[in-house]
């Protein structure tokens, strides 16, 4: 018998023959009509995606807003109601514990959101910071999270809600009605299109997915979700961001806030000074072979990195690749090259993302 956890949404998948897979402990559909169709839909139409792995961690009280302010990257005193921000937890080194986005609930009500192969290490490192009076409870198994994401997710959203989702900004939520349940609606996502991440009650997810799918959006697997991703620029946690990466070497320093106070400030503040010695960059690689995680980058027949995610983009028709190499070797004449099975394939560095939706005024 499988110990790998199930999603509310878990029968939903194998009666629409979604092909499951474990996934960070959780037994998820990796697809359903194919990664590449379905990475279209969501460029071209929309997708869903069932997300209800990740965690929802909500952290309350009068000392929440301080406790989250000590570890968390981005500031949070000036995040209002209703709104969401993304950041970085570090430890005392500078390593990426995860990156989560905090939603902001009320004065002394916030929800952090990690990825779900790390809710229990983000748990256990809130908890050890833990003064005060802060309550810190774990509701992952008891909602569901869905994710609508493409250019008509608005639009087949709208038709569950009396909230006019064209006022909800990006990062920004709403507690409102559903499909006829309460919920929250959040303009947040993981693909690089417009869309929606919604959160209700285990029990309402699978109603909300039916109606959704029965309106014309197309089930999509992580298999298509990763693609997504990989052509937005956005790191995936365990590939291209962990305990040994800072979030400056990630490119992620647009998110930490180094004139205040948390727990690996004084790191970070060092590596700003002093300059880092390597660089998360873009690739665009030749030919029709995959630059997969962990081939070695190559500059003047010498390794000096290696790729940490590596996909074909089916938007841009081409291979790409993400991964790290020294700060001197990134400049965009750079002669790199990925060592592809014992070949190595010419690589060009590529402005990270790779692909930015277009965006209407």
């Amino acid at each position: 018998m499988s110990d790998l956890k199930r999603t509310p949404l878990y029968d939903i998948h194998t009666a629409l023959g979604g092909q499951m897979a474990p996934f960070a402990n959780w037994d998820m559909p990796i697809r359903y009509s194919g990664i590449l169709d379905e990475a279209r839909a969501v460029r071209t139409n929309a997708g869903l995606f069932d997300v209800s792995h990740m965690g929802r961690v909500d952290i309350n009280g009068p000392d929440a807003q301080a406790l989250l302010n000590s570890l968390y990257s981005s500031s949070i005193p000036n995040l209002k109601v209703g709104r969401g921000r993304y950041g970085v937890l570090c430890n005392e080194s500078g390593g990426i514990i995860d990156d989560c986005i905090l939603y902001r609930f009320g004065i002394d009500r916030f929800r952090l959101v990690p990825n779900a192969s790390n809710t229990s290490v983000v748990l256990n490192w809130i908890n050890r910071w833990k003064t005060g009076k802060v309550e810190i409870y774990d509701s992952t198994t008891e909602t569901a999270m869905i994710a609508h994401q493409g250019p008509r997710s608005q639009s087949m959203l709208q038709r569950l809600t009396s909230f006019d989702l064209s006022t909800l900004k990006s990062f920004n939520f709403i507690e409102c009605d559903v499909a006829g349940v309460s919920g929250i609606i959040a303009r947040t996502g993981y693909t690089g299109e417009d869309g929606f991440e919604v959160i209700v009650d285990a029990t309402d997810g699978s109603k909300i997915w039916q109606t959704l799918t029965s309106n014309g959006m197309t089930p999509c697997g992580l298999g298509s979700r990763d693609v997504l991703r990989l052509e937005a620029g956005l790191a995936l946690h365990g590939s291209d961001i962990d305990l040994t990466t800072s979030p400056l070497e990630a490119g992620l320093d647009r998110f930490v806030q180094l004139e205040k106070e948390f727990a690996s400030a004084p790191v970070l503040r060092k590596q700003r000074d002093d300059g880092i010695n390597r660089k998360l960059i873009g690739l665009t690689v030749k030919g029709r072979n995959i630059p997969r995680h962990n081939y070695p980058i190559i500059h003047n027949n010498s390794e000096v990195g290696h790729v940490t995610s590596g996909s074909y983009s089916p938007t841009l028709d081409t291979n790409i690749a993400m991964g790290y190499v020294s700060t001197g070797l990134t400049e965009p004449n750079e002669p790199l090259h990925v060592n592809i099975r014992g070949r190595l394939v010419e690589a060009s560095i590529t402005q990270l993302p790779f692909y930015s939706r277009k965006r209407t005024s």
